[in-house]
């Protein structure tokens, strides 16, 4: 049976930008919905449960530049919720793991567990996806793929920006020119994220991680040492852009064995793998960042554009671009 629901923003996507923005305007008294297509709120702040143990699979830590978001941290932090894991990672060539001086932050039980938290006692609706949203009159309808409405004076959309935009009309919700020219400027590289249970332990610099940023296999971690998976040996590894694009279309099983390559500097003989995962993640890291947090369409209702496209990628961007998503919003709806 279809449904139509009101609110005074309607916010797509229960990543964390989307739930920052759900968050301060509920905050600010405003009744807010928050729709997300996936079965669990996060995005790409995703953990994967892999035989007994958790890997996270997205976003595997973040950190702090700005007071604004660094309050929140502490928040955090307060609550037992988030650690500081390192303050620099190795490249796999040096006897001691670099220090730059910025904490990364990691999530008990995993990064999705920070959207967790975020989510509780919001009106989130998970497992819904959206497949049009049109002006209504002074705000906007939008519809999912099982027929329910949804109306709302605002929105806030918060989805990598070519599936935002894929969900608007083009006719009956033309942007503005500048509008559109900013938006199709943003870009995303794909990651390739192979999940690997290991059978023995792994010997990967401390604490746990390698990252090289410029080089086929960007980044592994052993989510044990990580502190999230106490039950298992699990590794992460990400590949880079190139090498994600060039195994995207191959099987499943030809990606995790040219990931699984890497693994073999930091582990012994006997270490072997017993289970393996890949997740593709389409819309990884943006470029053609635009340099506002967050984007208000010019001469339509109340649209707002969010997410780590704006203002500066990474877990930190995406946060700060929720909340200045939600001030727009609460001034407008």
């Amino acid at each position: 049976m279809t449904e139509s629901k009101q609110a005074d923003v309607f916010i797509v996507g229960a990543g964390i930008a989307g739930l920052m923005a759900a968050r301060e305007l509920a905050r600010r008294g405003a009744q807010v919905l928050v729709v997300e297509q996936d079965e669990a709120v996060g995005g790409r702040l995703a953990t994967r449960h892999l035989g007994p143990g958790r890997a996270d699979s997205g976003a595997q830590f973040f950190t702090a530049r700005e007071a604004e978001f660094q309050a929140w941290v502490d928040r955090w932090l307060d609550a037992g919720l988030v650690y500081e894991w390192s303050r620099g990672w190795s490249d796999g060539s040096l006897g001691t793991t670099p220090a730059t001086g910025h904490p990364r932050y990691a999530v008990r039980g995993g990064m999705q567990a920070l959207a967790t938290h975020l989510a509780a006692g919001l009106p989130v609706q998970t497992g819904t996806r959206i497949v049009s949203i049109v002006p209504d009159g002074a705000g906007w309808l939008a519809r999912d793929a099982g027929g329910s409405a949804y109306h709302a004076p605002a929105l806030i959309l918060t989805p990598p920006v070519p599936v935002a935009l894929g969900l608007l009309d083009p006719d009956a919700a033309a942007l503005a020119p500048s509008d559109h020219a900013i938006l199709t400027h943003i870009d995303y590289t794909p990651c390739l994220s192979g999940l690997f249970w290991m059978n023995g332990d792994m010997r990967l610099p401390e604490p746990g991680a390698v990252q090289r940023p410029n080089a086929t296999i960007t980044w592994i971690a052993d989510n044990r040492r990580k502190g999230i998976s106490p039950d298992a040996t699990l590794v992460t590894i990400h590949a880079g852009p190139d090498y994600s694009r060039q195994y995207w279309d191959r099987s499943d099983t030809e990606a995790l064995n040219a990931l699984a390559s890497a693994l073999q500097l930091f582990k012994d003989y006997r270490t072997e793998i017993v289970q393996s995962r890949l997740d593709r993640w389409r819309y990884a890291t943006p470029i053609g960042i635009y340099r506002e947090r967050c984007l208000k369409a010019s001469d339509l209702p109340p649209l707002i554009f969010a997410g780590d496209a704006f203002g500066g990628p990474r877990v930190e961007g995406a946060a700060l671009s929720g909340l200045a998503a939600a001030e727009h919003a609460a001034s407008r709806a």
